[in-house]
């Protein structure tokens, strides 16, 4: 088994290796545009002929989820600290009140963010983690399009918790560069599952995740490592040939294993056969997904017999963001799959998004003045990759 794994993975990179596009200093990371368009295709195509049906898919899956945990050092989960939720600040609103949140993941390391809720509901409330993607002024959790999509979500009917990268909003204890910032994210992210399944009002069966670009990364990664996350909306990010501009995405070898080679789109189809809608548009890395992504993701739900579980919406015009008409597409998918009530946010059979009030950053810091980040916090790249170890 071992020799046909090698071979395979000597086949593609023979196939491939004469203009893919690797890091001289870590020949093991496949990052940014790796692959053409052209030697992205061809990797699938090559993937392919290692399964043909639901039992050679779970082999394949098994291996593609091993490399996962080790190419990010997660065969060993470190510690978790107590979460003990710090929570201040709630604000009620048109439908929905907005809190400002942070827990700890390992100790001495603080998870940031804010919890949207609805008002008005009746029994327990589906939950919706949202990882958010990059901006040029690391304020990406205080941004139009994380907000919006925060307050419809919750005015839909459920808890949203959209948390920090590292590095940005109240998460300032390292850099985002971190050279292990790709398993930090997601020992983050863990932990913000624990959180918001651990509310009272969270009903733990309906459980969905949506973020874009990095973000999107996040998601489907997630959903890859935890089956709690019943329902997945990578925005903008699925893509054969791209592998993610940034360490947080693809600083780690979870791409090129000794033992095999993978993309992002196989990474993707491990959430099958939960529900998983694809976002993509015309003017980024997911140009070709109705085309390419999409039916190979697809091809591995009919293996389930679930073919009709994913779904793509494409966006030709478009470019890279989680703008109004990404975000309508994913509130349909979502309150189909969770059970939300999207009439709450409807205005003439239309998304209507006004009724949402959009706050200033400073109303949304976990950390400030009156709440000043515990002293027990540890500090500085150094000490927090001592945390990781």
């Amino acid at each position: 088994m071992r020799f046909c794994a090698l071979f395979f993975v000597g086949c593609v990179m023979g196939i491939l290796g004469a203009t893919a596009q690797p890091n001289p200093e870590r020949p093991d990371l496949c990052q940014g545009a790796y692959f053409t368009e052209a030697q992205g295709a061809d990797a699938l195509r090559a993937f392919a002929e290692t399964y043909h049906d639901r039992a050679s898919w779970e082999t394949r899956a098994t291996l593609l989820r091993q490399g996962l945990r080790d190419g990010m050092k997660l065969s060993e989960i470190p510690h978790f600290a107590p979460l003990q939720p710090i929570r201040h600040s709630l604000k009620k609103l048109n439908g929905y009140t907005v809190e400002n949140v942070a827990f700890e993941s390992l100790p001495g390391f603080f998870v940031t963010g804010n919890l949207y809720r609805p008002l008005k509901t009746v029994g327990k409330s589906a939950g919706i983690l949202c990882p958010h993607g990059h901006a040029a002024n690391q304020d990406a959790r205080f941004q139009e399009q994380a907000q919006q999509r925060c307050a419809t979500m919750a005015r839909m009917g459920a808890v949203v918790f959209i948390y920090d990268m590292i590095g940005y909003g109240d998460s300032k204890q390292c850099s985002h560069k971190l050279s292990e910032a790709l398993k930090l994210q997601i020992l983050n992210g863990l932990r913000s599952l624990d959180f918001l399944t651990s509310l009272p009002d969270v009903d733990k069966n309906r459980i969905g995740i949506s973020g874009e670009s990095g973000g999107g990364t996040q998601t489907f990664l997630l959903t890859a490592l935890d089956q709690r996350i019943k329902v997945s909306v990578p925005v903008v990010m699925v893509s054969a040939h791209f592998f993610g501009g940034c360490v947080c995405e693809s600083g780690m070898p979870i791409h090129k294993r000794p033992t095999h080679q993978t993309s992002n789109v196989e990474l993707a189809a491990l959430a099958a056969p939960r529900p998983m809608l694809l976002v993509s548009d015309g003017k980024d890395w997911t140009k070709n997904t109705p085309d390419v992504e999409f039916p190979y993701i697809q091809k591995i739900y009919s293996y389930y017999g679930a073919k009709d579980r994913v779904e793509n919406v494409h966006l030709p015009t478009e470019g890279h963001d989680y703008g109004p008409s990404k975000r309508a597409a994913a509130y349909r998918f979502l309150a189909s799959q969770l059970r939300l009530d999207l009439n709450r946010v409807l205005k003439n059979g239309e998304i209507d998004e006004s009724p949402n009030t959009l706050l200033d950053p400073a109303a949304l810091q976990v950390f400030n003045a009156d709440h000043p980040r515990p002293a027990r916090a540890v500090v500085g790249d150094e000490a927090v990759l001592a945390l990781l170890k």
